[in-house]
Formats: C-alpha cells, structure tokens, sequence
C-alpha cells in the first residue's frame, strides 16, 4: 500500500507554501546564481537556444513548465553552463533543482501527482498476446493490422494508439476470423487427426546427409559397401519443429502408417511448403518430383522448381477398409546436377487424415471443452442460466475486469437469436456473441476504475482489476493470467505485489518485456530490415578507384539502347563488365538473415541476462562479457566459438566489444546504407543513453557528401567531412555534442565489423565530450560513461522504462518520481529489480489522476531523425 500523508498535514502545507512566493524565491535565490553563471547568454538581451532567463515579469511569466524542465535537464547532465564558463557546484544544482521542483512545478512529494490520463488501446504486438492468451490462437497482427505508431520512442504510447475507420475494420474482420478458426460452431463434427511430418521416417535414401569426401552407407541396405559421397552435398531428411525437411537434392522416401478402426469415406489433406534459405544474387535451378502416395497408390506427381515459400494443401477422398493404411512421399531430383545456391527444400508440415464421414461416427471438436467446459443442457432455462455463465467468464477475460449484467444480457440475447436460426446451434450462438466480445472497445482499449479517495488522498489509486492489467502489460504485453484475476477478485494484489512482479518476472512471458523494450529503446528489432550496402561498405575499406571509373562507364553506356551501340562502345562495355562483374560477385560480408537474428539475441540476452541475474544496469554499457554463436562471433573477429547456439562468451581483456554500444544491432541500425554516420550513433548515445538529446536539425540541410567535391572528399577523414558540415554556429553547438560520440564508434563499420581503416585514411576515434572529458577510444568513452555520466545514465534508464509502463510521455509532473526512482536504483547499485519494484509502486503506476481522459490523435512530439 502506498504511505498515505497525515490529513492534517495536508491541511497546513497550503500555509506554508503561500508564506512565500515564487517570484520572491527567485528573485532573492536564484536569480543571483543565475546572473553568476547563465546571463551571459540568456540575460541582459542575451537569448541563446531562445532561452531567457531574466524576464520574468510576474508568478505566471515564471511558471513556464517547459522552459524549466529544460533548465532542470540541463545543469543536472552539466551541459550548461558549458564546460569553458564557470561550473556549477553541486549544492548549487541541487538549490535550482528544488526550486524548479517545489517553486515553480508546484509538486509535493507528499501527495504525489500520477500524471495526466491517458486512453489505451492495444497495440498489435498485446493484441495478438492477448487473443493467444485468451482463445489460444496466434493471430498474425503484423500482417493484418497496420504499423502503430511510437511516441517517445515506444509503440504502448496512449498518445499515438489512435483508432482510425481503416482499424476498425481490421478490428471487426480480426474478431470474426479469430472466432471462426477456434470456436466450435457444432457440437459433434467429422474426426480428423494431423500426422505432423516429424512423425514419417526415411524409407529410403540414396545419399545419406555426409560432408564432401565422407563415406557412408545407403539407408535401405544397410549390409551394402561404403559409397562415396557425391560432389556436392545431398542433405538427410531433417526435423524442423512439427515438420520435416526433404532436400530437391536427395533422392528419398519417407512414410508413417496409419490405423484406421472404422471403415467408410476419408479425406486426406497433403500439407507442404516450398522453402529455400535466401541468398543474394544467388540462384538456384535444381527440380525435383514430389511423389505421394496411398496404399502404394500414387495420388500426387508434381514437379517443383524454385517455388519461394509457397503453400501446398492436396485433398484425397478415399475409400478405406479398418485396418493400417501406408502414406508416404517422395522426392526424385530432376535433371543433371546443378549449384545448389539456395539449399531447396520441400516442408511436409502434416498429413490430416479426416472421416469416416458417416455422422454416426462423428465426434467432439478437439478444443470442445474448452470453450465448453460442460454439456448444453436439454432444459432452456438451464440452457440459458449456462450460456450467461459462458459469457460472464469470457467478458471476465476479455474486458479484464467483471461485466455488468446488462451488457451480458445484450450478448445472450444475440447468441439465443443466432441459436435459434435454421441450422443455427448454441455453440454457434456463443461464438457469435464472442466477436461482439472482440469487437468491442472495452477489449480494444484498457479500461481502469479507481478505489474511493480516502482522507488525505489527492487522487485515487486505481482498483485491483486494473492494477492487474498495468502489471501484465508492462511485464508480459498481455492480458492477467489466472493467479493475478484470483488475487484482483479477492482485493489482495496490492498487498502481494513484491511476489507477484518476481513471479511474473521469472515466467518466460516476461520474454515478451524484453523483446519489446531492447527492441525499441536499443532500436534492436531495427536490424532484421536495416538496409546495409556490402558493395558499398567494402569498397570503402578496400578503395578500387579503377572498379569505381570502370562501373561509372559501365552505367554510362548501358543507357544506350543496345541497337544504338557502336562497335567501339560494345567492345567498351564487354572489357568493363569483365572487370566490374567479378567485383560485384566476389565474397563480401553481409548481413544475412542469421546473422541479424544473432545480433538481436545479442542484445536482448544481455539485457535479460542483466535483469533476470539483478546485475548492475551499468553493465549494459561496459560490459567484460557478450552473447554470441559461432557465425556472430566470426563476424566480430572472435575465436573460439562454434555451433549455432547463442551463449555467454567472456571477452578477451581489452575487448573494445562489451556493452549494448558495442553490438551489432546498434551498430547497424546507426549507420547509412552505404557507410556509418557518426551523427546517428552519437544522437543514439545521447537519447539513448545519456537521457540528453541534441535539438532537432534545421531544414534543408545537405547530405554529408555535398559539403565537398568527390576528389576532395575522397582526400578527407570522415572527421575532416563533419568539421565541414557543421561549420556554422547554429549546427556547430549540436555538433560538438553529438560528434565525439559517434566519431568514437568509427572502427566499427556500418555492419559492425571492426577496422583500423576508412578509405584508405586511419581511423581517428579520439575526442572529448562536451563536459571536457577526452578519450583515447571507445573502450575509455565506455568506462567514463560508466562513472563520470553514471547518474545520467541511470536517470535516463528510470525514465525510459517509466515511460514504457505507464504507456505515455512524462512531464514536468513526473519529475518527483522520477528522481525519487534514481535515489532507490543508485542505494540498490544499479540493480534493476529496484527500478521495477520501485515503478510499480510510484503514485503514477498505483494511482490516477481525476482529469478526464486526453486522447490526441496525432504523434508525441520528439527529436527528428538525423540525416547525417
């Protein structure tokens, strides 16, 4: 329970806080400190970054919440003054801070404010946890729904999760396909049964799945003499998940039996999928014949080339005696033996096996008692009390708190209509009152209630119901499981809520936290569509300025339609395409799909391992250890891992790697197509990490490959170009923030390589950050972001994950809690079980504000993407 102030405490606070006034404060308080240190550029007619301090007139020009904030962000990191005017004592800080806080924002810690209201709605990723949760299917939000918007970094931002016409719609045809895939409609329905494709086994195969030049025997003749191995390689039949792979290159058989008690008419579904493992440029013109048979009956001969990543579903009727039935299939390569560039396979998901048809043999749907837990009664009056008990606990779930029994007399009366149609069943009548379910707002969006205030309560703290809700979406992005509705209804999960976070936190639905958080405060879950360019990436560390001339000729005369060539240009053309195509296809690295994959488990096993283990959060930054597989750690430079499998790797000493700015994903998702940008990375160093974002860019500003000439450029470090760029004083200021930071990044290339070399110039990482540290690399910006901008660090850290539990932007409002978070993280060392204890309690997670709900509909304003 929250500590409530004494009531008669609050009764005196207005007296002393009128004793007073603001303005009297300042102008007898701060003002002095600030004609010390600040009017120099914001007094005395002095208005940089169109900031005035010295033109406060009366208490309501002085209470301009924004224009604090900013001052109160500012001296805390240090920013400003700047580092060459004269520094700002601790004790002095600290005096600004209270005023700002207590003067000016008005707040008391003693009745803290939880900050304004906001309406939200399910974004995709809780909708389809939530539809999964409560009805058992994974319905695909990322292709049916469109993109949510983020506001202030995150897509559960209240703010930006708006509810267009084009969603509605997509909400009304998402309920009725979720009901319809797994509610059943009837209550006895033809049997069916899947026999998953890991269930067939190899009859047959001509070629075992060996490395060139091993040996092995045929599978089918196990006493026959050793036969080698082809010149290339010819893969196993191999267990994907339920599935089962068959190479185009391998000839094999592979069957299962099935025993069928009942004589009469069947059906058999043949489930397959075309599958390959992409490659760029690269393709692959091997066939193969599929081959199915029944009983030894061929009822599928089809021939398959490339196909993509095509479906398959066959249907056979069949005549079938009791007995055991023999499915099987076959793969037949086709033709000579061609590359195999995409590794082609054919995906056997599952054989479904339905009948007998006759409906005296038909039987319950699988999921029946599910959705059914006992048999319709005969009688209508006990039909009706069971049909509101179905609806009663499915709204239970649905709107995540108890319904009204209006509204569940509205959802029966549909469902009894429905029921009482030709042909119409009163499972059909409860799936139908389900999609209304669906359909409806109060499922769409989080509904919240509030306790009574009590005496002494500036606002109330919400009921356990939707303390329930908030926990499970922050933790899980998803709806309550059982054990928090249980304690919700027995108004005891307030009082159990230091056990409940731990249990959550320790169940694998907490992936879901991690996932989404890394995913958009590390911008991890960038990396699978980042656009990197290898030609272009490699050429810069391997300068060719013959291939460069050669391709700008090449591109030249390929615009000239080729009837219109002369015999010069043709000539011209076949001796540059000889020496341009070899470049274009010699190895390069790149960012295959396994290997974006690696590099977002990277970072979200490091912050999973920080959390779950109760490490220091410092680690995220300067950490002696990373996360790798073998094909990462190739990528990296680092020896001595192999297989696929993502594990803890102690780094070698000195590592420049270690820590989330060290990482693939970050690496990447900061740099342009064809080269890093340092302006990106140190923008993502500043919001990102230190809490401290740069102003956005004025408009109109170049590409960083206009300041100069290409012949002068390519004579020019990347250091040399941004000095260029940033030549004038309004770009300059930002600029010296952010460049250090992202010049520290440089021997890291755009797919995280590392290099000592950038076009054919040394890579200079040396700087100094705006608050006058140097560093000789990226290894000691590390560790001074670890010590000397610890507390920055940990207060962005605090505000970044408030701002994703509470599903909005923060204000000047939120400014006591927030510190109030950093004093508890910084006494636990940094330890992250006391930043999530510490939001679930804070008045703005516990507690609501009485305003009415705000709801706009446009995004949350935020700093502009770079464009360096």
């Amino acid at each position: 329970m929250l500590p409530r102030p004494r009531f008669a405490l609050a009764l005196l606070c207005p007296v002393v806080l009128s004793a007073q006034t603001a303005l009297d404060t300042f102008q007898k308080e701060i003002r002095p400190m600030l004609e010390t240190y600040c009017y120099s550029c914001h007094g005395d007619g002095e208005s940089e970054g169109g900031v005035t301090l010295d033109a406060f007139k009366d208490e309501a020009s002085l209470k301009d919440h924004k224009l604090w904030l900013r001052v109160l962000k500012n001296t805390r990191s240090r920013i400003m003054p700047p580092v060459e005017e004269d520094y700002l004592e601790q004790a002095e800080i600290d005096k600004l801070a209270a005023f700002i806080k207590r003067d000016v924002f008005e707040l008391d810690p003693a009745r803290p404010d939880p900050g304004r209201v906001t309406v939200r709605r399910l974004n995709r990723v809780e909708y389809r946890n939530t539809v999964r949760e409560l009805l058992g299917v994974d319905y695909d939000t990322q292709r049916e729904f469109p993109a949510d918007d983020t506001g202030h970094g995150f897509d559960n931002n209240g703010d930006v999760l708006t509810l267009s016409p084009m969603l509605l719609e997509k909400y009304l045809d998402a309920a009725q396909a979720v009901v319809a895939g797994t509610v059943p409609l009837q209550p006895r329905v033809v049997a069916e049964r899947a026999l998953e494709g890991r269930q067939f086994v190899t009859v047959r195969m001509e070629t075992p799945a060996t490395l060139l030049g091993d040996t092995a025997r045929t599978s089918d003749a196990a006493t026959a003499a050793p036969v080698p191995a082809p010149a290339f390689l010819r893969p196993a039949p191999a267990i994907e998940g339920r599935a089962l792979d068959l190479s185009y290159y391998t000839p094999a058989t592979v069957g299962t039996t099935h025993r069928v008690e009942i004589p009469g008419a069947y059906e058999v579904e043949l489930n397959l999928n075309a599958v390959e493992r992409y490659v760029d440029d690269q393709f692959d013109y091997n066939r193969c014949r599929v081959i199915f048979q029944v009983d030894g009956e061929t009822v599928l001969d089809q021939e398959f080339v490339r196909e993509g990543f095509k479906t398959y579903k066959l249907t056979f009727a069949r005549e079938w005696a009791a007995g055991d039935h023999q499915l099987s299939l076959e793969i037949r390569p086709l033709g000579p033996d061609r590359d195999q560039k995409r590794s082609l396979r054919i995906r056997l998901n599952d054989v479904t096996v339905r009948g007998p048809f006759a409906r005296d043999h038909w039987v319950q749907p699988a999921n029946y008692a599910r959705y059914f837990p006992r048999a319709v009664p005969a009688d209508a009056a006990e039909r009706a009390v069971y049909l509101r008990e179905l609806l009663a606990d499915f709204t239970l779930h649905a709107f995540r708190r108890p319904t009204d029994q209006p509204t569940i007399e509205r959802l029966a009366t549909m469902a009894e209509r429905v029921a009482a149609q030709e042909d119409g069943t009163f499972e059909a009548g409860v799936a139908q009152a389900m999609v209304a379910v669906l359909a409806s707002p109060r499922f769409i969006f989080r509904e919240e209630e509030t306790l009574p205030l009590t005496p002494g309560e500036a606002h109330p703290l919400v009921d356990e119901w939707a303390l329930a809700s908030r926990l499970s979406y922050f933790l899980w992005s998803s709806m309550p499981d059982a054990e928090l509705f249980r304690l919700a209804a027995e108004g005891r999960l307030r009082a159990n809520l230091t056990q409940q976070v731990d249990r959550m936190m320790a169940d694998p639905k907490s992936d879901e936290f991690i996932r989404n958080f890394t995913g958009q405060w590390l911008q991890a879950r960038d990396i699978s569509t980042v656009i990197i360019n290898p030609l272009d990436v490699f050429l810069r560390e391997n300068p060719n300025p013959d291939f460069e001339q050669a391709l700008e000729t090449f591109r030249r005369l390929n615009r000239v339609p080729a009837e219109q060539r002369t015999a010069e240009q043709k000539d011209e053309l076949t001796r540059i395409r000889d020496l341009v195509v070899p470049v274009f296809r010699a190895p390069k690295p790149q960012l295959t799909n396994s290997l974006r994959e690696a590099m977002q488990q990277e970072t979200e096993m490091s912050f999973a391992h920080v959390l779950r283990e109760d490490r220091s959060l410092v680690e995220l930054i300067n950490a002696d250890y990373t996360f790798l597989n073998e094909e990462l750690a190739q990528h990296y430079g680092i020896a001595g891992v192999t297989g696929r499998e993502m594990r803890k790797v102690q780094l070698p000493p000195d590592s420049p790697r270690g820590g989330v700015l060290t990482q693939g994903t970050v690496l990447a998702v900061t740099s342009n197509p064809t080269r890093t940008s340092p302006v990106k990375r140190g923008v993502f160093i500043l919001e990102k990490i230190l809490g401290t974002p740069a102003a956005p860019p004025p408009p109109n500003i170049p590409p960083l490959e206009n300041v100069a000439s290409k012949e002068e450029l390519s004579k020019m470090t990347l250091r040399e170009t941004l000095n260029l760029h940033a030549r004038s004083a309004e770009c300059r200021s930002c600029h010296n923030r952010m460049d250090p930071l992202g010049l520290a990044l440089e021997n890291f290339n755009a797919l995280g390589r590392w290099r000592d070399m950038d076009s054919n110039q040394p890579v200079e990482a040396a700087g100094k950050l705006i608050t006058g540290e140097k560093f000789a690399d990226i290894r000691e910006l590390k560790r001074i972001l670890a010590t000397g901008h610890r507390g920055d660090y940990l207060h962005n850290m605090a505000e970044k994950l408030l701002t994703y539990a509470l599903g909005r932007g923060l204000d000047y409002t939120d400014v006591d809690i927030l510190d109030q978070l950093v004093v508890q993280l910084e006494a636990a060392d940094a330890r992250p079980s006391a930043l999530l204890h510490g939001i679930i309690r804070s008045a703005a997670f516990q507690q609501r504000r009485l305003d009415p709900p705000v709801h706009t509909a446009g995004p949350a304003a935020g700093p502009s993407t770079p464009r360096s």
